[in-house]
């Protein structure tokens, strides 16, 4: 390291890079995508118009929300190729590692692929936002021994992703619970896996390269993963009369207990707060609700004994299952979601960059004299 240098260990509050794309606000647990407000966005705004926002910078109007549904449904449809490399993968192949894959592979059909100036990008990143998707859906069909279910050209974004994963046509309340998790999970300024993106586009690599690595960083259990292990938690514990004993036993074994706290959040993660009335209205709707008891009772206890709230990984784990979305999808769903957050990062990026390259501070051994292979 240089002289005067400061060790960060992982970069904790380090500011790294200006964006227009998410104000966090950690201290007072706010958070907003281009100056809305994250609930009046959940609760109003389709994930559709969330897109627009954070690629365009504004809130879409009625002939330009026209024009990017149709440009996400006519990206629907996978090329062949794709779909083959999933019916050659192992059966028991990790989700998230068939989409990043899925996603290296898109980038060879991509027209774009190659090209990262701003047109080209904001094109991909419709691409890529619905292709996402229909990856996630493809790849669990195919490991079933069942054949995809084509999109369909009426439904939303959430709707159809619904659609493809089960084949069955979601009810309105499903669609507004998932469309809503989408846009929560849309954008959250240098997580682990945005800063990944970034870094890789900041070399001049594309998007598609960068959103392969993305997916790799989320993939990790401290990341997008913690919501797959919220709910294997819940479903250890069975039943809401077993919440208090397996929380005592938790405690006292010092266990880590995944979806509590947050590394930028003080004062509360603001989605989890709107995720679970979500979650409570899907779990009684899906008569499920014995998910959505244990999360409570669950979130108390630790809450009263450690002081530790949930964050937005928490309640998104009943929420998920209640909607009939496997466990191990709840991470490739995230990324069905901040798709359209990676996408605006590498646009915004490209637009003004500049390599990130930070240094390391070296604890190894001083300066060693060589001795040749014949004298050691």
């Amino acid at each position: 390291m240089t002289e005067g240098s400061q060790l960060i260990r992982g970069l904790e509050g380090v500011v790294a890079a200006e964006t227009r794309l998410c104000d966090l606000d950690g201290a007072h647990g706010r958070l907003a995508y281009g100056g809305y407000d994250i609930d009046e966005l959940a609760r109003r705004a389709s994930f559709e118009e969330v897109a627009h926002l954070l690629w365009y910078g504004e809130l879409p109007k009625p002939a330009q929300l026209d024009q990017l549904v149709i440009g996400l449904t006519a990206a629907r449809e996978l090329p062949g190729p794709v779909v083959d490399a999933f019916r050659l993968m192992p059966a028991d192949t990790d989700p998230m590692r068939a989409l990043q894959a899925a996603v290296a592979l898109l980038g060879m059909f991509d027209p774009d692929a190659t090209d990262n100036g701003h047109a080209a990008n904001l094109r991909k990143a419709v691409r890529l936002t619905s292709q996402i998707a229909s990856a996630i859906c493809a790849h669990h069909r195919v490991r079933q021994g069942q054949e995809p279910v084509r999109p369909a050209a009426g439904l939303s974004h959430a709707a159809n992703f619904l659609y493809m994963l089960t084949g069955e046509r979601p009810g309105a309340a499903a669609v507004k619970a998932f469309d809503a998790s989408l846009t929560l999970y849309a954008e959250h300024e240098l997580n682990a896996s945005t800063f990944t993106t970034r870094t890789i586009v900041s070399t001049q690599s594309d998007m598609h390269s960068a959103v392969a690595g993305g997916v790799g960083a989320l993939k990790g259990p401290l990341h997008g993963g913690a919501g797959e292990a919220v709910m294997r938690t819940l479903m250890e514990i069975g039943e809401p009369a077993a919440v208090e004993s397996f929380a005592a036993r938790a405690i006292a074994e010092k266990r880590r207990l995944m979806g509590f706290g947050h590394r930028v959040y003080r004062a509360g993660d603001p989605r989890a707060a709107i995720l679970r009335g979500m979650a409570e209205e899907a779990c009684r709707q899906s008569k499920q609700f014995k998910w959505f008891e244990m999360a409570v009772g669950l979130h108390e206890r630790i809450n009263k004994a450690k002081g530790l709230i949930p964050n937005v990984d928490f309640y998104s784990a009943p929420l998920f299952y209640s909607l009939g979305i496997p466990v191990d999808l709840f991470t490739p769903v995230i990324a069905a979601g901040r798709i359209a957050g990676w996408a605006a990062n590498v646009i915004e990026q490209h637009d003004d960059n500049r390599l990130i390259r930070p240094r390391a501070e070296y604890v190894g051994p001083g300066r060693r004299e060589f001795v040749a292979v014949e004298k050691r």
